[in-house]
């Protein structure tokens, strides 16, 4: 009998502000780790779908998604489709995810429903064809029950976070989120760390920022800063990620060393834990 592969770790991308570059971060994170030899699903937790629509799944074929699967419709695995980037897939999201917070409201497990399907994909068929070794949740723009159950799911958190003025007003609110989580529902749930995107090295405020973040949070900032870059603005209405769109582009060049720090972040908590 075959051996089942280790369970993929569960990385949760959140920030409860909208144009941060979650979602951009969940496509090409996923794509660059993919690229350099990790099999990844990208989940769609955002009711929008842009996560779904930017790696190239049109809203006509999405047929069963994300809300299915939350809803007790469907697996995981049912849900899954492939991609056009080798060892990427993607679990699409609809708008019907919008009411699905209202119509779990009152069951029990209503933070625990990604768990149960993360753990049930584990045990699946089309986990032991492709043992799937990261699991990106592209969460949606606000603290709500969706966000909630990609935390309760995960290993770790990574937070993108603008380049702008208020980046750091809102991170204490998710931070105090991810403390409440953590006692209630996750108690293994760390913070992987936070990536700072949309950097305009034109814009003093810019460096401005970084260095305050960095003098805030310290070593849960990772090194790479993901640049303004009109390649990755212009990759998703081509339905592809920046990194097969463009792959010399700054943009692509950055998430692929963040790829790597990322990486390298797991081993050494590895060493760590061992």
């Amino acid at each position: 009998m075959s051996m089942l592969p280790e369970t993929p770790r569960v990385l949760a991308l959140a920030n409860q502000k909208g144009g941060v570059g979650k979602t951009t971060t969940a496509i090409n994170l996923g794509t660059a780790l993919a690229a350099i030899g990790e099999k990844v699903l990208v989940i769609d937790l955002d009711p929008q779908g842009n996560a779904s629509t930017g790696l190239g799944i049109e809203r006509r074929d999405r047929g069963l998604s994300t809300y299915d699967v939350l809803s007790g419709d469907c697996s995981l695995d049912e849900a899954i489709k492939d991609t056009a980037v080798p060892r990427l897939w993607v679990a699409p999201s609809t708008m019907d995810l919008l009411g699905l917070e209202l119509e779990i409201a009152s069951s029990g497990d209503r933070a625990f429903r990604l768990r149960a399907a993360v753990e049930q994909l584990t045990r699946s068929r089309l986990f032991q064809e492709i043992g799937f070794t990261y699991v990106l949740v592209d969460c949606p723009p606000s603290l709500n029950l969706l966000t909630i159950n990609a935390l309760s799911a995960s290993h770790s958190i990574l937070v993108p976070l603008q380049c702008e003025f208020f980046a750091l007003e809102g991170l204490s609110q998710l931070l105090s989120t991810v403390e409440q989580v953590r006692n209630a529902l996750n108690p293994q749930l760390t913070i992987h760390g936070i990536v700072l995107t949309m950097y305009d090295s034109r814009n003093n405020l810019s460096s401005q920022v970084v260095a305050d973040v960095r003098e805030t949070m310290g070593d849960a900032v990772y090194d790479t800063v993901i640049p303004r870059n009109v390649r990755i603005s212009e990759a998703p209405s081509y339905g592809k990620p920046a990194l097969l769109y463009d792959l010399k582009c700054s943009g692509s060049q950055a998430y692929l060393r963040l790829a790597s720090e990322i990486i390298q972040r797991e081993r050494d908590l590895r060493r760590v834990a061992a």
